[in-house]
């Protein structure tokens, strides 16, 4: 492992590049807040993408890629006499420092006691509602822009942190096959519009179930979503190997390469 030394050169090697890439590159010095967000996302989804895969040599390299884009912001504000990078630094710490007590107590305090990992999120929560410009009501730090599995699992931790919780998961899995019923009755009757509502019930309840399980929704979702693209490309690679389409097979024809794909692990 690198000292801490050296990872500090390495950061302010960095620092010294991007000044000049930003200073003699067209391409970098044209760029603004608003040209780099698109790629930013992008970024940070090919960092899920290699953090899902567990890909140490893929995580290092995206990890740089979204530290390039912090590195940019920072570097844009500075031009503008808004922040820079030390800033951000100092104003991460100083947070960070704020909202564990059990860990740095304030000044003339006894450390907070905290016994577990819950205890820290809820700490954590009832601190951003009274930091000063911080979040004034329990959910209005989730980001309206998160995709849709990530807020409510957000929002049901946040909810969680502040005592709205079930005992323990018995209600949620009550809940979630009340939700299926309601969106069984709902089909039945051709009622699409109720039933798309009874559809976000039934989801955020499933969400809800994983998330008092230990289990991540979106990290298994997409798991399924990947597990099922490899099984898919097998049948479509079996069916090119016959000379065939898959418009050509039947269902049950698929479905044997289905399972043969499924006997090889993919």
């Amino acid at each position: 492992m690198t000292t801490r030394q050296e990872q500090m050169e390495a950061f302010g090697r960095f620092l010294d590049v991007l000044d000049e890439l930003r200073e003699k590159c067209p391409w970098d010095r044209k760029q603004t807040n608003e040209s780099l967000r698109p790629n930013t996302i992008e970024e940070v989804y090919e960092l899920c993408d290699a953090l899902i895969n567990d890909d140490n040599t893929n995580i290092c390299k995206e990890l740089g890629d979204v530290l390039l884009h912090i590195g940019f912001y920072a570097k844009i504000a500075s031009e503008k006499g808004a922040f820079d990078i030390k800033d951000v630094c100092d104003r991460l710490c100083e947070k960070l420092i704020f909202r564990h007590p059990h860990v740095f107590p304030p000044a003339e305090s006894e450390a907070v006691k905290v016994e577990n990992a819950t205890q820290v999120s809820e700490n954590w929560e009832q601190l951003k509602l009274r930091e000063k410009g911080g979040n004034k009501r329990v959910l209005s730090g989730v980001p309206s822009g998160l995709p849709s599995i990530v807020k409510a699992y957000r929002i049901q931790e946040k909810a969680r942190n502040v005592g709205f919780e079930w005992d323990d998961a018995s209600g949620a899995w009550e809940k979630l096959l009340e939700e299926i019923e309601e969106l069984k009755a709902e089909l039945d009757h051709n009622n699409y519009d109720l039933a798309e509502a009874e559809l976000g019930d039934l989801l955020f309840a499933c969400i809800n179930v994983a998330r008092m399980n230990g289990l991540s929704p979106d990290n298994a979702l997409e798991r399924t979503n990947q597990k099922f693209i490899r099984r898919f490309n097998y049948v479509e690679e079996g069916a090119i190997a016959q000379g065939r389409n898959l418009k050509e097979m039947t269902l049950e024809e698929m479905d044997v390469l289905w399972d043969e794909a499924k006997r090889m692990g993919m």
